[in-house]
């Protein structure tokens, strides 16, 4: 059941940062038969993310390109406006994130999901709630809330299935996990 395109290949996805190279990175991985792009950075409410994202739907107009991640409709908006294909929504929710600490910012998923799904509602831009989601019933939660689909990692990082080192600690076992963005 996975999910291939017309030749019967599985479709791939690929994330860029904003960076210097983004373009030249973008092209690459076009070239090399992405499916789509992922602008993935930690603030997507933020103007040179928009100029990217203008930008790429211009050289890459069959391409189509998620961005992220955000938490507001605002950002939402801003995103809907400059082109973007899907959003990712979460900023600090997940269960190995620091940024909530750290930074000391992040707004709760479940609200989160809603007010974007709020904003996008009738753009036919999908949201992919990312993080946050430490039960199956929180899967349940962040689609009733307009989330299209999720995006999990300790949910399914200790299955046997997952990578990563098994530790034994304790007489239990555990699986060495890292997240994705800090």
């Amino acid at each position: 059941m996975a999910c291939k395109d017309s030749k019967g290949r599985l479709r791939v996805a690929a994330g860029v940062g904003v960076t210097a190279d983004t373009f030249d990175r973008m092209g690459a991985l076009v070239a090399a038969g992405v499916d789509a792009l992922v602008i993935d950075t930690a603030h997507g409410h933020h103007v040179e993310v928009g100029n990217v994202l203008r930008e790429a739907k211009k050289r890459f107009p069959k391409i189509d390109i998620v961005v992220g991640n955000i938490a507001t409709a605002e950002a939402a908006g801003m995103l809907a406006d400059a082109g973007a294909d899907g959003v990712k929504v979460g900023i600090g929710p997940g269960s190995i994130c620091t940024t909530r600490v750290v930074a000391g910012v992040g707004v709760p998923q479940l609200s989160a999901v809603y007010d974007v799904a709020k904003a996008l509602k009738g753009t036919g831009i999908p949201l992919i709630a990312d993080g946050g989601l430490r039960y199956s019933g929180d899967i349940v939660k962040a689609l009733a809330a307009g989330g299209y689909s999720v995006m999990i990692g300790s949910l399914v990082a200790g299955t046997e299935e997952s990578p990563g080192e098994t530790i034994i600690f304790n007489g239990r076992k555990f699986k060495s996990y890292r997240g994705m963005g800090s």
